[in-house]
C-alpha cells in the first residue's frame, strides 16, 4: 500500500482529492494532516502527525479522539498542503535573529534567537491577510522579546490552499526587501549595552530625609534589557548644582544620562529646565501616554538625556520602558515617535 501511495504522489491529480477512509480500512495509508487530541484542563496537542503511517493499534487511539473517518490527501498541481504553504510564508518573511519552528497543524512560529525589539511591517501584515484562506499574526513592532519568544505565526487556514496565493505572500515580501535594501518584514534587533549615569535629584533625598527608590527601580529596567547604571550621583532642588551634574556625567564618558525627580509642573521643580540649560536638545517634555506623561526625551550631541517622573520608581510599565528598548537598539526618537505614542498609550 506504501508503495501504492508513493507512485500516486509521483503522478499529481490536476485537481485536489479529499478522500474519505473508515479508520477500519485505513490501515497502511498515511494522514493528510495532523491529528489532535484534547483532554480540557489537562493537554492538547499533537496525537499523529500528517504523513503517519496508519496501524492497526492506532485504530482505537482514533476512535478515543471521535475519528471514524481519515481523509488522505491527493494534491493537486495548483494547490499547497498546509504544512508547505506556512512554512513557504515563514520562509519569506523571516529576517535577522529569527528561527522557525517545525509546521504544526498547518502553523509555524516564527521565534527570536536573542533578547531584542520586535521590527514588524504593519503594511506587510495587512496585505498578506488582505489574500484570504493564509494567515500571518504577530506581536506589535518595537516589541521586547526573549530569546525563543515568538514574534509571528504563519498559518494555511484550510487544509490545502492555492499555489498562488501562497506566491502573492512571497512576492509581497520579496518587494519590501527590495525596496528595503534586503531588510526582511520581519525581523528582531538586538539590544546595545549601553553603561548610563544616573542623576537623583530632590532636596529630601541629597538631604538623607527619605531613601532613594529611584536607583533600584531604573537599575533593574536597565539590567533586564542587558544594560546597566554605572554611575548614580545626588542633587538637590537646585538648577546649577544639576545642570553641573549632568556635565559631569558626560565628562565621564557614559552612553545615555537618566535624571530622575523634579519632572512635574510645581514651582520648585528645577529639572526640566536645567536638562535644556545644560545644553540638551529637547525632542519632546511631554509624552502622550499613562503612565508617563511627563517624561522628556532629548539629546546632548549623540548621548541621549532623558528626564524620569515619579511613576517609573512604582509602575510597571510607563513610557520610559516604551522608549528605553528603542533607545538601546540603536534608534534616535524623534518627535514623530512621541506623537504617535498617543494611540494605544493608555497603559
Amino acid at each position: 500500500m506504501e508503495e501504492e501511495m508513493d507512485g500516486k504522489s509521483e503522478s499529481r491529480p490536476s485537481a485536489t482529492q479529499l478522500k474519505e477512509v473508515s479508520v477500519y480500512d485505513a490501515v497502511g495509508l498515511r494522514l493528510a494532516h495532523d491529528l489532535t487530541r484534547i483532554v480540557p484542563g489537562e493537554f492538547k496537542g499533537r496525537l499523529f502527525k500528517k504523513g503517519h503511517l496508519i496501524k492497526e493499534e492506532d485504530i482505537p487511539s482514533l476512535l478515543d479522539i471521535g475519528k471514524e473517518h481519515i481523509y488522505i490527501l491527493e494534491l493537486g498541481d495548483s494547490d499547497l498542503h498546509e504544512d508547505d504553504a506556512a512554512i513557504r510564508m515563514a520562509r519569506a518573511l523571516a529576517g535577522d535573529n529569527l528561527t522557525l519552528s517545525e509546521p504544526h497543524e498547518g502553523k509555524v512560529s516564527l521565534k527570536s534567537s536573542m533578547l531584542g525589539l520586535a521590527q514588524i511591517d504593519r503594511q506587510v501584515v495587512e496585505a498578506i491577510n488582505r489574500l484570504g484562506e493564509i494567515a500571518l499574526a504577530t506581536v506589535k513592532s518595537n516589541t521586547v522579546v526573549q530569546a525563543g519568544g515568538s514574534i509571528a505565526a504563519t498559518r494555511a487556514i484550510p487544509l490545502f490552499v492555492p499555489k498562488s496565493k501562497v506566491e502573492q505572500a512571497e512576492e509581497i515580501a520579496h518587494d519590501y526587501r527590495a525596496r528595503q535594501g534586503g531588510i526582511a518584514p520581519l525581523r528582531v534587533r538586538p539590544f546595545r549595552k549601553l553603561r548610563a549615569g544616573l542623576l537623583t535629584t530632590g532636596s529630601e533625598v541629597y538631604n538623607g530625609r527619605i531613601q532613594d527608590k529611584f536607583g533600584p527601580a531604573v537599575r533593574h529596567k536597565l539590567q533586564a534589557l542587558g544594560s546597566e547604571v554605572a554611575e548614580q550621583r545626588f542633587a538637590p532642588d537646585d538648577r546649577h548644582t544639576i545642570v553641573k551634574e549632568i556635565h559631569y556625567l558626560l565628562g565621564q564618558g557614559y552612553d545615555m544620562i537618566l535624571v530622575t525627580g523634579g519632572m512635574s509642573v510645581d514651582p520648585d521643580d528645577r529639572t526640566p529646565g536645567a536638562i535644556q540649560a545644560a545644553g540638551a536638545e529637547v525632542v519632546s517634555y511631554g509624552t502622550p501616554m499613562l503612565p508617563g506623561s511627563m517624561l522628556l526625551t532629548g539629546y546632548i550631541g549623540e548621548v541621549p538625556i532623558m528626564g524620569l517622573p515619579g511613576c517609573v520608581m512604582h509602575d510597571p510599565y510607563t513610557s520610559f520602558d516604551v522608549l528605553l528598548p528603542r533607545i538601546l537598539a540603536g534608534d534616535r526618537i524623534r518627535r514623530e515617535d512621541i506623537i504617535e505614542m498617543g494611540y494605544g498609550g493608555l497603559l
